[in-house]
């Protein structure tokens, strides 16, 4: 049910706002720059209008691309071949290419790279473990791998995600997996290790260990849950680490076995981790600000063979990712390759 009301209910009424929306634009506009004459901010109102716009026009755009590509494709019987899928990747690519250069241009972001690039070892796929904290890190994460890095990306994500029409129609198309966390019968590990089967030398398979963008809340609740389950030197580490969640190894360690062959690349970021709600973007806007990414490329046979020794080597490496937080905050960020 919940699969008809986004297909046919939510999809047309994103078109249609859209089309409403630039048949009233000028109002629009009059209304944003009024704004803006009254709330402190260069321009903040404005700003914030213009990404509103641009993401609502992707999105129907998106849709209706998507849909004549499902006419094209017979209908979706060949939706499903090797062509197709190439064609959606390059689909998600663009969009993420206009997304960051209005993001550069209006937001006034930049992005440094540090560290070896998931090029280094070209030909090896690859499992990616990314820090999940501020707005928009997993299309930063996603951007990289495909624009610079040219790796097709295999993404875990919430189930939530599917409320947006366009993120519902075009992932289900590439390989991608909406999980439910903590749902009684979702076996999600399970999902994880399907999806990391087969990668070949130009994918990265992608996942967030940490389950959820870091707040000292859930950070808090993840020591608590450990204590719970009687992890308790498990617990003790994670208390240490006072910038990323105590990571929930399980889906890691089902790709890493569905994934033989692959290195494992980490990736932890700042710049933004500190807007933590809507009320954070807002105050931030502009943002004039700078995203730092750390990347760390750890060859196969450097990983540990056992569950348990996997464990504790997953724990070391957001041991290091938080201390590499804590010396690169964003009043103090290291000089990077910008992109």
């Amino acid at each position: 049910m919940t699969w008809a009301l986004r297909r046919f209910v939510l999809a047309p009424a994103v078109v249609g706002l859209t089309i409403l929306l630039w048949a009233t634009l000028p109002l629009w506009l009059v209304g944003a720059a009024l704004l803006s004459s009254v709330v402190p901010g260069r321009l903040r109102v404005v700003r914030l209008a213009w990404v509103a716009v641009l993401y609502l026009t992707t999105e129907a755009l998106l849709l209706v691309v998507l849909l004549g590509m499902w006419l094209a494709s017979g209908c979706g019987r060949r939706l499903r071949t090797a062509y197709w899928e190439g064609i959606h990747y390059d689909l998600v690519q663009g969009v993420m290419w206009i997304f960051f250069r209005e993001a550069r241009r209006v937001l006034r972001l930049t992005i440094a790279t540090d560290g070896p690039a998931p090029d280094a070892h070209p030909g090896v796929p690859l499992v990616v473990c990314c820090r999940h904290a501020g707005p928009g890190d997993s299309f930063t994460l996603i951007h990289a791998l495909m624009h610079w890095y040219g790796r097709e990306p295999r993404v875990v994500l919430k189930d939530t995600l599917a409320w947006d029409p366009a993120i519902d129609v075009l992932l289900r198309r590439i390989p991608a997996r909406f999980v439910t966390p903590g749902r009684p019968g979702a076996d999600v590990d399970e999902q994880i290790s399907a999806l990391a089967t087969g990668l070949d030398e130009n994918d990265a398979f992608v996942i967030f260990p940490e389950g959820g963008n870091f707040t000292p809340q859930r950070r808090t609740r993840a020591i608590e849950r450990l204590r719970r389950l009687g992890l308790h030197a498990m617990a003790d580490r994670a208390e240490r680490m006072t910038h990323v969640l105590a990571p929930k190894p399980g889906g890691l360690l089902a790709a890493l076995d569905a994934a033989p062959e692959a290195d494992v690349v980490l990736v932890a970021h700042t710049g933004l981790d500190h807007l933590q709600g809507v009320a954070d973007v807002w105050r931030a806007l502009p943002m004039d600000k700078r995203i730092t990414m750390r990347w760390w490329q750890v060859p196969r046979e450097e990983i540990p063979a056992g569950r348990e020794e996997r464990i504790d080597w997953l724990y070391g490496w957001w041991e290091a990712i938080d201390a590499w937080v804590a010396e690169n905050r964003p009043e103090d960020l290291p000089s990077g390759r910008s992109r």
